[in-house]
């Protein structure tokens, strides 16, 4: 296990480094999908069916981009009295994010012509289910403590 960075007299979580990980999988899954998403589509529908499978992927990629990088930047506030707080406050705040962009573009999306919705939800769960399976990988394979980061008093 490797030693968390120190800031002042906080580390940063090594939990962090894991989400880094998970970052760098799922970008790296996300170009597959729309390479292999954007043959097929475009196999079916023409030009229509690879931007759809683009636009599935490039979705995924952002809303899990989203949720990782909220808990990085969360983790940057270990030194404050009020951590738990902020942290919950951040990721909550972009979940909440997430929904709402959602929402927009999947009514913006919704029956426009140069879009397949079959190609275009195929392309999304692909994409769902790879960055789970990311994330399950990359979390079992990571070996840190049950307890990290916890300093214990010296007895002195």
């Amino acid at each position: 296990m490797t030693e968390p960075v120190i800031r002042g007299n906080y580390p940063t979580p090594s939990s962090s480094k894991v989400f880094a990980a998970i970052l760098r999988w799922d970008i790296i899954l996300a170009v597959v999908i729309a390479v292999i998403g954007g043959v097929i589509g475009y196999l079916v529908d023409g030009w229509a069916g690879a931007v759809s499978a683009l636009i599935g992927t490039a979705l995924v990629l952002v809303f899990a981009g989203i949720t990782v990088v909220s808990i990085i930047v969360a983790n940057r506030f270990t030194a404050s009295p009020i951590y738990p707080t902020l942290f919950f406050a951040i990721v909550l705040g972009a979940w909440m994010l997430k929904f709402v962009l959602f929402i927009v573009i999947v009514l913006l999306l919704r029956g426009q012509p140069w879009t397949n919705g079959t190609v275009l939800f195929l392309s999304i769960v692909a994409a769902v289910i790879g960055s789970l399976v990311v994330d399950v990988v990359v979390v079992a394979r990571t070996r840190m403590a049950y307890a990290s980061d916890v300093k214990l008093p010296s007895g002195e």
